[in-house]
């Protein structure tokens, strides 16, 4: 793998994933690209959304070290982050001339229904694809209701359901 491939690859979902970036970070790191399959994405995004940071910064990070060591790593996230630098600059910029008008506000309440409905239909398509097992079934339920509903802290719930879940891994289902 070179660097230059590592940093078009992530400059192209840099580029075309404004706001949610996880249904077009999957097409491109395994369908497009094929760097990893969807076993390897869904596991190395797990990791990324535990530790701290952006998601996909985590991701680049990752991968681009995994491919080419801390250049790689480097790379891959300049990639990831040169071209909405720039939007943000030019929106930031819009947005603080226009943010007072009503239409500004309805566009920006409709595009964040358009990621929360992006992000539901990522999760379907890799879960459709994984197929996991009812105990990994159990614990991402337990988890929405302990967040979602329950309105419980994130830390707390991944401190609980975390070692569950290793306890479960060990056990054949």
């Amino acid at each position: 793998m070179r660097r230059i491939d590592l940093f078009l690859g992530f400059f192209k979902l840099g580029a075309l994933a404004f706001g949610g970036t996880g249904p077009l970070t999957r097409a491109i790191l395994v369908e497009d690209r094929r760097w990893l399959d969807d076993r390897e994405f869904a596991a190395l995004l797990g990791l990324c959304q535990a530790l701290p940071g952006a998601n996909t910064c985590n991701l680049a990070v990752m991968l681009g070290d995994r491919f080419c060591g801390a250049s790689g790593a480097i790379v891959a996230l300049a990639g990831l982050l040169a071209a909405p630098l720039a939007v943000l600059v030019a929106v930031a910029t819009f947005f603080a001339t226009f943010a007072h008008q009503p239409d500004i506000r309805a566009a920006l309440f409709g595009a964040t229904a358009a990621a929360a409905g992006l992000a539901l239909g990522t999760a379907i398509k890799m879960t459709m694809k994984i197929r996991p097992g009812l105990r990994v079934a159990a614990l991402a339920l337990a988890a929405f209701l302990g967040v979602a509903v329950l309105r419980a802290p994130l830390a707390l719930v991944l401190g609980l359901l975390a070692p569950a879940s290793f306890v479960l891994a060990g056990r054949p289902e």
